[in-house]
C-alpha cells in the first residue's frame, strides 16, 4: 500500500536562505515569527530544506509520496508565489509530490476563484493550509464560503490549520475556535476538510464532529503536541478511515531528542500505536483518487 505524508511545508530558496529577511520584504510577520524560533535548548525549531532534501527524507522514511501544503499568508501575493513554487515542483517530480494551494480570501472574490482555478488546471490536489482565523477573515466571509462551494463541486479537499484551544501558549500561537469548523462542515457537507494537528482534538469535544463525515482529520505535528497514546484514544472516537498522517515536516517533531525532522521516528511511533495501515497512505490515496 502506498506511503504518503498528508501534510509537510517547503520553501523558495530565496526564502530558506534568509527567512526573516524574506518574510520582513514580504509582509509576513507571523510565519517569521512561527518558523524562526529557537527552542530553551538553543535548537531550531525547523529547518528549510530544499525539495531534494525533503525526497531523501521520504525515502529515508519509506514515504512513496507526499502532499506539500501551502501556508495561511497574511498577504495574498505571497499565496501566488508560493503556488508557483509548488507547482514549479509537482511538474519536476509528479511521481513524489502533490500539492494544495495556499490562498488569501481577503484578495477579493474574483482573485481567489482565479487563483483557484490555476491552481486546478496546473495538477493541483487540494487547497491549504488555510487559516481565516490567522488572515483576519470572517468564518462566514463570502469569498470563503464560495472557495468552499467551489472545492466542493471539483471534489478537492481543503486543509485547515487548527489549534487546540488548552495547547501551550508559544510565539506566533493562533486561536482557532472548533466550533467553527463543525459550522463550516455543516454548511458545506459536500467539501472534505482536513483539520490538521488532529484538528485540536475537536472530536473528542464534540460529538457532532465525530459524526461528520466530511470532517477528517491530519496528525501533523503530533509529538510536539500530544503523546503516542492519542493515536488510539483518537481513533476510538473517529473512524480510522477518516485519519491521515501527516508530519508537519520540516518541523522538528521531537525538540531535542531527535536531531532533524524526525519523520522515520513518527512513522515508527505511528507503527507501534497499532494505526491502521490506511492511515498512512490508502486513505488519502483514496480520496485524492490517486
Amino acid at each position: 500500500m502506498m506511503q504518503i505524508d498528508a501534510h509537510v511545508h517547503l520553501y523558495p530558496a530565496e526564502a530558506n536562505a534568509d527567512p526573516a529577511g524574506w518574510a520582513a520584504a514580504r509582509g509576513e510577520p507571523t510565519w517569521s515569527t512561527l518558523v524562526t524560533r529557537v527552542r530553551r535548548d538553543g535548537g531550531a525549531v525547523q529547518g528549510f530544506p530544499s525539495v531534494d532534501d525533503l525526497l531523501r527524507e521520504m525515502d529515508r522514511a519509506g514515504l512513496q509520496r507526499a502532499v506539500l501544503q501551502g501556508w495561511y499568508w497574511q498577504s495574498p501575493a505571497t499565496c501566488v508565489l508560493q503556488n508557483r513554487f509548488f507547482a514549479d515542483c509537482i511538474r519536476a517530480h509528479p511521481d513524489r509530490l502533490l500539492a494544495f494551494a495556499a490562498l488569501h480570501p481577503g484578495a477579493g472574490f474574483w482573485p481567489t476563484l482565479q487563483e483557484m482555478h490555476r491552481a486546478r488546471d496546473a495538477g493541483f490536489a487540494g487547497f491549504g493550509e488555510l487559516s481565516p482565523h490567522a488572515q483576519g477573515v470572517r468564518v462566514d466571509d463570502a469569498v470563503l464560503e464560495e472557495m468552499l462551494v467551489l472545492a466542493g463541486d471539483w471534489k478537492m479537499p481543503v486543509t485547515f490549520h487548527v489549534t487546540d484551544p488548552d495547547s501551550k501558549a508559544f510565539p506566533g500561537r493562533v486561536e482557532t475556535p472548533l466550533a467553527d469548523f463543525v459550522t463550516l462542515a455543516q454548511r458545506h457537507p459536500a467539501t472534505t476538510m482536513i483539520l490538521a494537528h488532529w484538528g485540536g482534538l475537536l472530536p473528542l469535544r464534540d460529538p457532532v464532529a465525530a459524526r461528520l463525515p466530511n470532517l477528517w482529520y491530519d496528525t501533523a505535528a503530533s509529538p510536539l503536541l500530544y503523546g503516542a497514546e492519542v493515536w488510539a484514544r483518537f481513533t476510538a472516537a473517529v473512524p480510522a478511515d477518516r485519519v491521515v498522517f501527516g508530519s508537519d515536516y520540516p518541523l522538528n517533531l521531537y525538540r531535542g531528542a531527535v536531531k532533524g525532522p524526525g519523520l522515520v521516528e513518527f512513522k515508527a511511533e505511528a507503527a507501534s500505536a497499532g494505526v491502521a495501515p490506511e492511515v498512512l497512505g490508502g486513505n488519502l490515496a483514496r480520496l485524492l483518487r490517486l
